[in-house]
């Protein structure tokens, strides 16, 4: 039985809902990855949470990362959060992300993305955070 998003959060109320990405291609290949164990971690601008905008994730906090339909796509829970500036960024966590050949290619995918979601600045804080797969709703 498929369950709705309102069934998912009714039962998970602490949980935050996301989608991965900023397009629905990137939203679908990073579900993908998520899905397949590829990817365990992901940053975002720190400025893009608190007032007005997403909540910061939590140690131990379920959370639903949407289609870009809206639908429920998975469920992850929180492992780890840290903060380091975009110029502080290391192959080891790039690697965990999953969709990335190198810190070179991280670097130039992700300040892409900056710059079309906000701004960018090399030693800009990013949020990064490691993550279990939960739940698939495929």
């Amino acid at each position: 039985m498929t369950k709705t998003l309102q069934e998912i959060i009714d039962a998970n109320p602490e949980a935050e809902t996301f989608r991965f990405g900023d397009t629905p291609e990137l939203c679908a290949e990073i579900i993908a990855l998520v899905r397949s164990g590829t990817k365990t971690a992901t940053c975002e601008a720190a400025s893009a949470y608190g007032a007005g905008g997403d909540a910061w994730p939590e140690v131990g906090r379920r959370d639903i990362a949407l289609n870009w339909d809206g639908t429920p796509a998975v469920m992850i829970e929180t492992v780890e959060v840290t903060t380091r500036r975009f110029e502080d960024m290391d192959d080891e966590f790039v690697a965990a992300q999953g969709e990335f050949r190198d810190l070179d290619h991280w670097r130039a995918a992700y300040e892409a993305y900056f710059r079309r979601n906000g701004g960018f600045a090399p030693d800009m804080e990013l949020m990064c955070e490691r993550f279990t797969l939960i739940e698939d709703y495929a």
